[in-house]
């Protein structure tokens, strides 16, 4: 009786699908999809091309920031030429009607751009959000792959401990102890020792605003007595700095980051050369570089890569290997002797209202050294 009931059951589900205009379900064959048009198109072709830059930037930021752009895109044909820094300007200004190069990489300052923003091509890097706030892209055209130039002090331990001083800060500098004994640049000559100059001024002036600082009397004030203290020796060139506090000539030398902290590395096995540095307890200024491309640029597509690459973290991990410090400023340096950015005291200049000022700094700055 079991065996009849239950052929009738099958017999009328057969019946039901009948009626219902089904069948037995059946394993469906593979569908074959026709090729769309995506899954057609070829790979992204690899960049290529040329790629000229102007730069008078250090070997140690070319060996690292350029030589991993060339290993990221090996098919650009990359053309460096270096020159100074009025130099690449002055080509970039002639050429304009017919540009040579595509990049401007490191000559650029605040005064420059806002006298010739027609030389500069507008691009804002989707890297350009990775940085530290404080130096983000400038205006739409300038943007800052690393940071160049910064207070710090190199010293001549020895001589210090003869002395009787210790420097830790610009307010040191006074001490009468270590008159004639301060190595400073000229700041109507070196970029570097006009930014130690304005440095000066942001710190050790006073006034709600940088602008404020820049003309206070505090500030000035500071200025002549350090003048004063320097004796009358002003060096020629920032290399002069460094290079002669190694050599036992000064007791401290006022400079910037990159070099004094590869003169301490270089001399850190000579009996001869106790060196060492410091950042000014009273705030450490570091300037942004800048990285631009030119208006119409020959190169276009090649030049934004280089831009993006410049901001990245790809490339601002190398730059944390070396003395030059990137604007991922959370990056730890991976280089003996520089402390973390958040270990330092750092201050932010102004840069318009130190080129609205640049012209009456110099002669302020003159007029003292002068006696005018």
């Amino acid at each position: 009786m079991k065996r009849i009931t239950s052929v009738l059951l099958a017999g009328s589900l057969i019946l039901t699908l009948a009626a219902c205009g089904g069948k037995p379900a059946e394993t469906p064959a593979p569908e074959s999809k026709a090729p769309t048009a995506e899954s057609q198109a070829p790979a992204p072709a690899e960049p290529s091309g040329k790629l000229v830059i102007y730069s008078p930037n250090s070997d140690t930021q070319i060996n690292s920031s350029l030589e991993a752009f060339k290993a990221a895109y090996p098919k650009i044909d990359v053309e460096l030429q270096s020159m100074g820094t009025g130099d690449v300007l002055a080509r970039i200004e002639a050429e304009k009607a017919n540009p040579q190069a595509d990049i401007n990489w490191g000559a650029i300052n605040y005064n420059f751009y806002e006298q010739h923003p027609d030389l500069w091509e507008e691009y804002v890097s989707p890297n350009d959000e990775l940085l530290d706030e404080n130096y983000r892209n400038h205006a739409g055209c300038v943007s800052f792959g690393n940071l160049s130039g910064s207070g710090a002090f190199i010293l001549n331990d020895d001589l210090l401990a003869e002395l009787g001083v210790e420097v830790k800060g610009y307010a040191d500098l006074l001490n009468p102890a270590l008159k004639g004994k301060i190595a400073m640049g000229d700041p109507t000559a070196s970029s570097s020792a006009f930014a130690e100059l304005t440095n000066m001024l942001l710190v050790m002036g006073e006034g709600a605003t940088a602008d404020e600082c820049y003309h206070s009397d505090k500030a000035w004030k500071y200025i002549e007595d350090f003048v004063a203290n320097l004796d009358g020796i002003i060096l020629s060139s920032s290399s002069a700095v460094y290079k002669n506090v190694v050599a036992g000539e000064y007791a401290v030398g006022v400079s910037y980051e990159d070099p004094v902290v590869q003169a301490v590395l270089d001399n850190k096995e000579n009996p001869d050369a106790n060196i060492s540095m410091v950042y000014p307890a009273e705030g450490a200024v570091w300037l942004p570089a800048g990285v631009a491309i030119v208006k119409n640029a020959p190169n276009m597509d090649n030049a934004k890569l280089f831009v993006d690459f410049m901001l990245s973290e790809e490339c601002q991990k190398e730059l944390a290997k070396t003395t030059i410090r990137g604007t991922i400023t959370t990056i730890p340096q991976d280089c003996e002797g520089m402390l973390p950015f958040s270990e330092i005291k750092v201050a932010y200049e102004d840069q318009a209202a130190v080129a609205a000022y640049q012209t009456e700094m110099l002669e302020k700055w003159t007029n003292i050294v002068t006696g005018g």
